[in-house]
């Protein structure tokens, strides 16, 4: 039973039990102007809130600490478009205790600059360990012509390099053609290799696969990756460790009339985006010609009726929400605080991706009242998607609902009250197990598994099947899982934080989903 209940969980079971709602909850409020929420990768307890103004803040174990981690309002230039914006930990965090920030300093130029963490706490970083990295310019800042368009993304890449999301520099219709320019780092995705000593002149170096090192336009900055954005307000990679493709997709803010979004297959950079030539898929300024074609398209825009700025977003990954939205990909527009998933179909000989099946799902997540202006997406360590209002300083998390019991996934963090079991309260009420799905609920069998939130591999607790008692009336899965009456216990875990999963079989679809989600600390 272990091994095809293993088999079932690496195929991720495609299919739900019935149409699945989403809902929010609020995490955290009370910040100003949050524009980033970012994983702690050394902790999985704990996230960090980037606020415009130049505070980074500490969530941990879902409580907001009165301490900053860093405090850079007095270096940052905040205001409109500009502010601190974007922070990234590279994979070896828990080993360097490096990090790097992009901000507009007083000056409105971009600064990407690396600091460590204190060496006292964990918690706190070293604010006199600041580093700021030095451009082919030879100056420690990206200049900026104007006051919009400073994009300000920093992620890690499945890679491990670090890729920077440059917008054109601003005014309208990028008047000096910059994004096009290929001596300019203007209006490009850089990707570069911080991997240096401390000692390092620059702080980082040219990757040497990078696509321009040795062919392209005469006089290619290294740094580039990408071609023709805008201002490619958040960006993200689909997570190769939660089984994505490791693709890159980008949502490039639009000017007067088209917000869209590119997809690039994992490792094919030098792609030319269109941008001015093109905004979305139609022509724009065409005065003077792009650096190179051909020019890759949006597999997706919408017009300014629908919204003004689109809010990059990630591809699913998670398990809370079920397998319904595994791989669609979440996005928003700030104007119209409206949020959408898409459905990305892939081409397994060209990697390329099509979207299609889009669903708004504005209302079920309470609607503009309560989303505000949507700055960001963030994702915790399970892969649990997170929403950032801005305007309202608030963080939503996206919440999957059970299609069985009709209630809530649980997300409480409880206490063992003995070592190596939990017990959390958790309705099973209606869980009649019934083959039948006209004269009972049509599940035949439930599947219990333990998720390390260290990120360890998921352990199969045990199952039941139809034929064995209700579980309302009580269900003993051996030694290390129980269901009685409307509690939930879990014996035999080491010490650590976990999300415990169970998946019911329908017998009607032959498919498992996701229907009950617990956190659980077991001490």
């Amino acid at each position: 039973m272990k091994r095809i209940a293993l088999a079932l969980f690496s195929t991720w079971l495609t299919a739900a039990l019935a149409p699945a709602q989403i809902h929010s909850e609020v995490v955290v409020s009370g910040l100003v102007q949050p524009l980033a929420f970012v994983q702690d990768p050394s902790d999985s307890t704990v996230q960090y809130i980037v606020e415009q103004g130049g505070r980074i803040r500490v969530l941990k174990g879902g409580v907001l600490q009165a301490t900053s981690f860093l405090d850079l309002s007095t270096a940052v230039a905040a205001g409109g478009e500009r502010g601190l914006l974007g922070l990234a930990f590279p994979p070896d965090y828990a080993s360097s205790g490096r990090f790097y920030v992009n901000f507009t300093d007083t000056r409105g130029d971009t600064v990407v600059a690396r600091f460590k963490r204190s060496t006292a706490t964990a918690l706190v970083a070293d604010p006199a360990s600041r580093f700021d990295l030095q451009w082919p310019s030879g100056e420690r800042v990206i200049r900026q012509p104007f006051a919009n368009h400073n994009g300000g993304n920093l992620v890690f890449g499945p890679d491990g390099l670090l890729y920077l999301g440059m917008g054109d520099g601003g005014s309208s219709d990028d008047p000096s053609h910059r994004a096009q320019d290929p001596r300019s780092l203007l209006g490009k995705m850089l990707r570069i290799d911080v991997g240096v000593p401390d000692t390092d002149a620059r702080g980082y170096r040219v990757p040497p696969d990078n696509p321009f090192t040795s062919t392209g336009p005469a006089g290619t900055l290294g740094e580039i990756w990408a071609f023709g954005l805008r201002n490619p307000w958040r960006f993200a990679f689909d997570d190769p460790r939660r089984g994505g493709t490791g693709a890159l997709v980008i949502a490039d803010v639009g000017q007067n009339t088209w917000e869209e979004i590119n997809y690039e297959p994992a490792n094919r950079g030098g792609r030319n985006y269109g941008w001015r030539n093109r905004e979305g898929a139609h022509d724009n300024v065409t005065t003077l010609p792009p650096a190179y074609r051909p020019l890759t398209e949006p597999i997706f825009e919408y017009g300014h009726a629908e919204g003004q700025s689109i809010t990059g977003g990630t591809v699913y990954r998670g398990t809370d929400l079920g397998p319904r939205y595994g791989g669609r990909y979440f996005f928003a527009d700030f104007v119209a605080g409206r949020v959408w998933s898409l459905a990305l179909t892939v081409n397994p000989p060209t990697r390329e991706a099509t979207a299609s099946d889009l669903v708004e799902h504005t209302a079920e997540l309470g609607g503009t009242a309560a989303l505000g202006s949507i700055s960001s997406f963030g994702v915790d360590a399970t892969g649990e998607l997170y929403v950032v209002n801005w305007s309202d300083g608030r963080i939503l998390r996206m919440v999957g609902t059970g299609t069985s019991g009709g209630r809530s996934a649980t997300r409480m963090f409880v206490d063992s009250p003995t070592a190596g079991a939990v017990t959390q309260p958790f309705d099973v009420s209606g869980w009649a197990f019934d083959a039948n799905a006209t004269s009972g609920t049509g599940i035949d069998a439930v599947h219990v598994w333990a998720h390390p939130l260290s990120g360890g591999r998921p352990m199969f607790l045990g199952a039941a099947r139809y034929g064995a008692p209700r579980p309302d009336i009580g269900v003993a899965f051996g030694d290390r899982f129980t269901l009685s009456g409307y509690n939930l216990t879990v014996a035999g875990l080491t010490p650590g934080d976990y999300q415990i999963v169970v998946y019911a079989h329908s017998a009607v679809s032959g498919e498992f989903s996701a229907v009950r989600v617990v956190r659980v600390r077991v001490r």
